[in-house]
């Protein structure tokens, strides 16, 4: 800058030759100056990647990372455990319902026949109309699968034998 100074100065004062030499003279170092802002610039920057890079390599970073991954995956297996068990469960529960289901219908049919036979012991004893009612409740029921009304109907022809 001082130098740009003295350029005006020779150039009010009127020397000649003089003001284009300083004036080539200033622009090559504020062009030198910029070249080292920008040579530190990019110095810096190389520094802070080598040591980014170093810092990241180093022994403690690989430690602090596998810790990181072995702990993700634990999370991962627990997630994974608890949707499994969470899966077993829900068929378990599944596969048992139908099964009980499978197994009601046998005891229903079961029962029903059972009425069934009762029924065919006592007809001899019961007029008609009572006989074919018990009999169409017995297969009403049946097809309903309602256990308790069966039950209860048992329970009345038997009283009536």
């Amino acid at each position: 800058m001082p130098v740009l100074l003295l350029v005006k100065l020779l150039q009010w004062l009127a020397v000649p030759g003089l003001p284009a030499a300083f004036t080539m003279l200033g622009s090559a170092m504020l062009l030198s100056g910029f070249a080292g802002l920008i040579l530190a610039g990019l110095l810096g920057v190389f520094k802070t990647v080598v040591r980014t890079i170093i810092e990241y390599l180093s022994a403690r970073q690989r430690v602090q990372r596998r810790l990181w991954f072995i702990q993700a995956r634990q999370e991962q297996f627990k997630r994974l455990f608890h949707f499994k068990a969470q899966q077993i469960k829900y068929f378990s529960e599944l596969n048992r319902k139908r099964l009980l289901k499978r197994n009601n219908r046998k005891h229903i049919q079961s029962l029903s026949k059972a009425i069934e036979k009762d029924l065919l012991l006592i007809k001899p004893k019961l007029p008609e109309a009572t006989y074919q009612q018990l009999r169409q409740d017995n297969i009403r029921l049946q097809k309903q699968q309602d256990i308790e009304a069966l039950l209860k109907l048992q329970q009345k022809i038997s009283t009536l034998g």
